[in-house]
């Protein structure tokens, strides 16, 4: 098997059957030797319907149905684990991200025999400056504190020779984030610009809310610094609040203005807060510690339907 798409799918039954017949236009005449791997996380619209109707009339399409939404992260390791061709592919399933840039990444590694990755970016962003602003700063930031390097604005579209996805899979973590894992394997990686085409159908499934989710999920998967950050700060602020404690008491007694107490409230109420937070960051890794300590699956398989003979499930 020469190539291995996997397209992780929630809630796309308005572009799903768009994404497979386009592709395989594209495709045509190209390459051949491919299997599209469907993964159905867990959506509540006729998605895994329409799959099973593909996968009835394809010879060359699986389909990983989950038992309930367990997330893209979950999708895309699921995809990995039952590819089986020499270059995987991870593509979404809205078209944003084109089935020609694909042979495009194909042709990069079977021109590069040193080259075990090639991933792609968006150069440019149709999004709002503010989105936009947020996630540079998020790579600076990731890049600043982690040990392992993050390309800025590069995504999970990308292609991976059979070494490298095999090592991928080895890395067994509950919470996942994917381009973290990616840059930890190693290999050598080239990456490439691409422009995001708008949704062929549907509504994005990434709003604001879970891109900042995703975020927090980077940065606590891939460094310690926030707990160094935290002990640090708690050291200044003590210091801090003693000096200033000290400096509003002497006021305090001289003026007998009543501002001092006052002054002293809120500086309790501002150190509370900050303790609050530091014990929120703490929080978030002793709540991956507890859950990955439960070894749960990352994912349960429902259905399971495949064109290899003796493994239908």
């Amino acid at each position: 098997m020469k190539l291995s798409l996997v397209v992780p799918c929630y809630n796309e039954e308005e572009v799903i059957y768009e994404f497979y017949k386009e592709t395989k236009r594209v495709f045509k005449g190209n390459i051949e030797d491919y299997e599209f791997i469907f993964v159905n996380d867990g959506s509540k619209d006729k998605t895994f319907d329409i799959l099973r109707a593909i996968h009835k009339v394809s010879d060359n399409v699986k389909v990983v149905s989950f038992s309930r939404n367990f997330g893209k992260e979950a999708a895309i390791y699921a995809g990995l684990g039952k590819s089986t061709g020499e270059y995987t592919c991870v593509i979404d399933a809205d078209l944003q991200q084109r089935p020609e840039v694909v042979l495009q990444m194909v042709d990069i590694l079977d021109s590069n025999q040193d080259t075990d990755c090639v991933a792609a970016y968006q150069d440019e962003r149709s999004e709002g400056k503010a989105v936009s602003f947020l996630k540079k700063g998020f790579y600076k930031l990731m890049n600043k504190i982690s040990d392992v390097e993050i390309y800025p604005g590069a995504s999970d579209f990308r292609l991976m020779r059979r070494k490298m996805v095999d090592e991928v899979i080895k890395l067994t973590e509950y919470h996942r984030f994917s381009k973290g894992l990616f840059s930890f394997v190693g290999f050598n990686t080239v990456y490439i610009p691409y422009v995001a085409q708008q949704r062929a159908a549907g509504k994005s499934k990434w709003p604001l809310s879970k891109l900042f989710i995703y975020a927090i999920e980077g940065i606590v998967g891939y460094t310690t610094a926030p707990l160094k950050i935290a002990t640090f700060a708690g050291i200044g602020l003590i210091a801090a609040a003693f000096v200033y404690l000290f400096i509003a008491l002497i006021i305090g007694l001289i003026t007998a203005n009543v501002t001092s107490a006052i002054a002293i409230i809120t500086l309790m109420m501002i150190l509370s807060g900050t303790q609050l937070i530091f014990l929120g960051i703490i929080g978030e890794y002793l709540a991956r510690a507890y859950m990955q300590g439960k070894n749960r699956p990352i994912y349960i398989t429902k259905d399971f339907l495949t064109y290899e003979e003796g493994k239908e499930e």
